[in-house]
């Protein structure tokens, strides 16, 4: 097949699975679903929702104030991402640069989010690997252990549970993972930028050498290259301002935004492309189940190799 040929099979691929799977705007449900509804609407298919008062049943929902997590668990030390940028585990200078990890009193980080100080860099709290149940044991009594209809409908209970507060300069990078995600907003808002997997063909990966931050206390900042690791591939766009003259192929995408507001849970499917921002000190917690590694996957990897391969 030409090359010219292949490309507009890619380009009518993605047409279609937006048009008969409608992945051209993230719904609404007003109520929680049943898990055989929501397997069969919404896991089967791979496609993005947003369920309305799916957590106002939660303690953490009412009782998760800035104040109630400094007298709760103001006095421990968790793990912090600091970046001079507010971009964690993104392209800097032709390297994927993660962050500097921080051991803080959660203290000293509600003063930074409520602005009573203000140290050089931009900080968040997003270590994953189920930080809310490893770091923060004392509030896991505000939040279900597990989502019931999720586990019910994929047989199982999830990987992890994830804890995330942090400044409004905290940006998370364009990037997929395979779970499936519940992703619930306690306080704030997100913002999500989100591509189906079939977008993959107009995705641009590069690979590029893993380094992390140092940012001292004066402002100033280096990258140190972690020499022994292998080179990794990442996204290099900016779906913010991405440069369609390096990256031509990126205009062909057509992004969904959506916002998720507290109280709200987003489910994210796995392998779903996604970009997050969120309003100043915004709380949320995460649930992420493993995906199953089925034919859909397998569909995706052999578009992910013709992506390659094109490219």
């Amino acid at each position: 097949m030409a090359e010219s040929d292949l490309w507009s099979c890619l380009q009518r691929f993605s047409e279609e699975i937006r048009e008969l799977h409608g992945t051209d705007s993230v719904p609404y449900l007003d109520a929680v679903p049943s898990p055989l509804q929501f397997h069969r609407e919404w896991i089967s298919p791979n496609r993005p929702c947003i369920i309305r008062n799916a957590i106002s049943h939660w303690p953490a929902f009412h009782k998760w104030t800035l104040g109630y997590l400094r007298t709760r668990v103001g006095s421990k030390k968790v793990s912090v991402a600091v970046t001079p940028n507010g971009y964690a585990d993104a392209v800097y200078k032709n390297r994927f640069v993660m962050p500097e990890e921080r051991s803080m009193l959660l203290s000293d980080v509600l003063d930074i989010v409520e602005k009573k100080s203000k140290p050089p860099g931009v900080f968040y709290i997003q270590k994953q690997c189920s930080n809310l149940t490893e770091e923060f044991p004392e509030l896991v009594e505000d939040v279900e252990n597990h989502i019931p209809w999720m586990s019910e409908a994929l047989g199982k209970s999830p990987d992890a549970v994830n804890f995330w507060l942090g400044e409004s300069a905290a940006i998370t990078s364009l990037h997929k993972d395979h779970y499936e995600n519940l992703y619930c907003v306690i306080s704030g808002e997100k913002h999500f930028i989100l591509h189906p997997p079939s977008d993959r063909p107009f995705i641009p990966y590069e690979m590029f050498q893993p380094a992390t931050y140092h940012v001292y206390e004066d402002g100033s900042f280096k990258v140190v290259d972690l020499e022994s690791a292998d080179k990794v591939p990442w996204i290099p766009v900016d779906p913010l301002e991405p440069d369609l003259i390096r990256y031509p192929a990126y205009k062909e995408t057509k992004p969904l935004h959506c916002t998720v507001r507290a109280g709200e849970m987003l489910y994210l499917p796995s392998l779903w492309f996604h970009h997050v921002r969120q309003s100043h000190g915004c709380i949320a917690v995460n649930f992420w189940y493993d995906m199953e590694y089925d034919i859909r996957y397998h569909y995706f990897q052999l578009l992910d190799s013709i992506s390659k391969t094109d490219t």
